[in-house]
């Protein structure tokens, strides 16, 4: 594709579409999904919706870095930025999604990376791209935090009687 076209598809969309695609109703009922699934297990689940990646990114492009690479990067500094790799047990989880490229990254801490394997983790994407092809995007989000979800209960559920500090923010991001 040609660099420029794909810069000016990057410039062209904003928070505002984010914000239009996941309105704050909707936002606000992921916040409340993201609390309780996280009073069933001890892990942090974050989810960020970008319209766009920055032009500081999308500079490196072409010298052997692809685009695919630049999400990636990109989905882990959001998890980086938002401290998702800052918890006790090392069992946060970023659903990240870039609008302009339609494209989703889950980025797993390496308490739970250990525990998942890739093929896991690629299913469930693939299920939540299917959602958000038909225009889902409630229900496609929705459904992959429940998967999330299930995974954290299976290898970090809470124990009875144990504390379960809700280390970070539950919160949509939508820039």
């Amino acid at each position: 594709m040609n660099k420029l076209v794909l810069i000016l598809r990057h410039l062209w969309l904003d928070s505002a579409d984010c914000h239009r695609l996941i309105p704050d109703n909707m936002a606000q009922r992921l916040t409340q999904r993201v609390a309780a699934s996280e009073a069933r297990h001890s892990g942090e689940v974050r989810l960020c919706v970008e319209a766009s990646l920055p032009l500081s990114f999308l500079w490196r492009l072409g010298s052997g870095t692809s685009l695919r690479t630049l999400t990636r990067y990109r989905a882990v500094n959001w998890f980086s930025r938002l401290g998702v790799w800052d918890t006790e047990s090392n069992n946060g989880v970023l659903i990240y999604l870039l609008l302009a490229e339609r494209q989703i990254e889950f980025v797993a801490d390496r308490g739970l990376r250990t525990k998942v394997d890739q093929l896991q983790w690629q299913e469930i994407v693939n299920r939540l791209g299917a959602r958000l092809r038909m225009g889902a995007f409630e229900d496609g989000l929705t459904q992959a935090l429940e998967e999330v979800s299930a995974l954290l209960v299976t290898h970090f559920p809470v124990e009875a009687g144990s504390a379960n500090p809700d280390e970070l923010h539950n919160g949509v991001i939508r820039v």
